[in-house]
């Protein structure tokens, strides 16, 4: 793995941009698992409490919980590329 930049080089170096980038989307993927994850058991249980389900149903807990999850880690993972690559101390820097 590579050591990642000082923040202040920020996503107008190319090295670290790539780097960033790159702990973002290993982020949205493990975040994918657990939504994944999410879901089958969400799905189980709702069959086991309201016996078999139909398609629209599977595909609304899919739509909803699975969105709803991915959602939160595409903003929460925006704010850490935000922190992580010096945009925030930028701002402060300006005010």
């Amino acid at each position: 793995m590579t050591t990642p930049l000082p923040s202040t080089a920020g996503l107008s170096d190319p090295d670290y941009a790539a780097f960033a980038w790159a702990r973002f989307r290993r982020i949205l993927g493990w975040m994918a698992v657990v939504a994944a994850v999410f879901i089958v058991a969400a799905i189980l249980v709702l069959q086991y409490v309201y016996g078999p389900m139909g398609w629209v149903a599977i595909l609304a807990v899919i739509g909803g919980a699975g969105g709803s999850i991915m959602l939160a880690a595409v903003l929460m993972g925006l704010v850490f590329l935000s922190s992580g690559t010096g945009h925030d101390e930028a701002v402060e820097e300006i005010n």
